[in-house]
């Protein structure tokens, strides 16, 4: 059964816009949730991660001021909307949920999506 379900990935032109959406069918509560990607030569990249408030985000500098993460009210979803992509940004995104509570993505284990590619012409 896949446990992080995610989906808005595809094909855009630079300057324009994707959002992505994941399900997850893991714990939550208290947990942090965000995405990471991986392009050719980068390796896994942190994107962007929240806390299960919902109130506290972080960004890479890269897409900072860019993109916009967020959890839907039932708070097995997260989003990650993305504006004015660049071809930088051409990598498959992967959704992410701490496996501990309180504790970031890019500080413990993580339940992983299956990513999803995206990907920026011109």
């Amino acid at each position: 059964q896949e446990q992080l379900v995610e989906s808005g990935g595809g094909l855009v032109q630079a300057g324009g816009s994707l959002r992505l959406s994941c399900v997850v069918s893991v714990p939550t509560f208290n947990r942090y949730m965000g995405w990471f990607r991986q392009a050719p030569g980068k390796g896994r990249e942190f994107v962007a991660d929240i806390s299960w408030t919902g109130t506290i985000p972080y960004y890479s500098d890269s897409v900072k001021g860019r993109f916009t993460i967020s959890r839907g009210n039932a708070k097995n979803t997260v989003y990650l909307q993305m504006n004015s992509l660049k071809p930088d940004d051409t990598a498959v995104y992967y959704c992410a949920v701490a496996q501990n509570p309180g504790v970031r993505v890019t500080t413990s284990a993580n339940y992983w999506g299956q990513g999803t590619q995206v990907t920026v012409s011109s």
